[in-house]
């Protein structure tokens, strides 16, 4: 394992001396363009681990993307490596299907302190929720990026984050409807604590998202990468690629269905990634939403 790798693997080639907020926006949106978030490998007979190397093998040597727990550990390892003062939090996402959230910690996150000023550093969301710079932690503070207006509101010791979106335009109007469209324009993301976690403490979670029956991930197979301009997402046969403020205050949003042997063909197109196992594509009607 080493930096060097992980840098190729990313593209970024600026500096790694200096600790500022200005590298760690470069490096994070390097990984978030490169590192797809995908659960691939649940709907394709292999099992997610949490150790470290394998991770690092996964995503770097082998070029598949992650989930939260391995986008983000591999990133706070980066960050570490590198001498920044970073450490893992933990989160209950949001689940607007039963507009609640989870009582189950599942989300892994990254805390980075810069000059004395806390940052959240998350690369493992995916979709139109995923951050593209680090976020100031900072109670009711709008916070504008390409992908919308994030905010966190902290209430007795209890951060939460929520986004903001804009109007959408779905030229595939048969898709105006579907359950993966977000359909309010305000969203509560998720919540947490600034208890430190360690990888430790998401070893039940990781095994009981990737086989419960009642895990979103196991309902539904997810690849989603960021790009310069919005994302890109395949959910079961579904393709879906959204353009960022394509118009003022409105994001394109094109679906297209694709047939079975267009699957394959179209991860190593779009998300740069060639699977070793038979992938088996789902997606069971619910709370994921773009």
């Amino acid at each position: 394992m080493n930096l060097e790798e992980y840098f190729a693997r990313t593209g970024y080639k600026g500096s790694t001396e200096k600790q500022d907020l200005e590298t760690l926006t470069d490096i994070f949106q390097h990984h978030i363009r490169a590192v797809p978030f995908e659960n691939l490998s649940i709907h394709c007979g292999e099992k997610i681990t949490l150790e470290l190397e394998h991770v690092y093998n996964k995503i770097v040597r082998r070029k598949r993307g992650g989930w939260c727990m391995e986008n983000n550990q591999l990133l706070g390892w980066v960050l570490k490596g590198l001498g920044y003062d970073a450490s893992f939090l933990g989160a209950y996402v949001f689940n607007p299907h039963q507009n609640a959230y989870a009582t189950l910690m599942t989300h892994l996150v990254v805390k980075v302190v810069i000059d004395g000023k806390a940052y959240i550093v998350d690369g493992g969301f995916g979709v139109s929720y995923q951050m593209w710079q680090p976020m100031e932690l900072v109670s009711g503070k709008d916070q504008p990026q390409a992908p919308g207006v994030f905010r966190f509101t902290e209430k007795n010791g209890v951060w939460y984050l929520e986004k903001m979106r804009r109007k959408q335009y779905i030229p595939n109007q048969s898709f105006s409807n579907s359950d993966l469209l977000e359909k309010k324009e305000c969203r509560k993301v998720y919540m947490f604590s600034l208890e430190p976690r360690t990888v430790e403490d998401f070893r039940f979670q990781c095994t009981y998202l990737q086989t419960s029956p009642d895990s979103l991930f196991t309902k539904k197979s997810i690849c989603t990468l960021q790009t310069t301009d919005g994302f890109r997402a395949l959910i079961g046969w579904t393709l879906t690629e959204t353009t960022y403020n394509y118009k003022e205050n409105m994001d394109l949003v094109e679906f297209v269905t694709l047939e079975d042997e267009e699957v394959e063909k179209t991860l190593k197109e779009k998300f740069n990634i060639t699977l070793e196992r038979k992938l088996a594509p789902i997606n069971v009607k619910g709370s994921y939403t773009i």
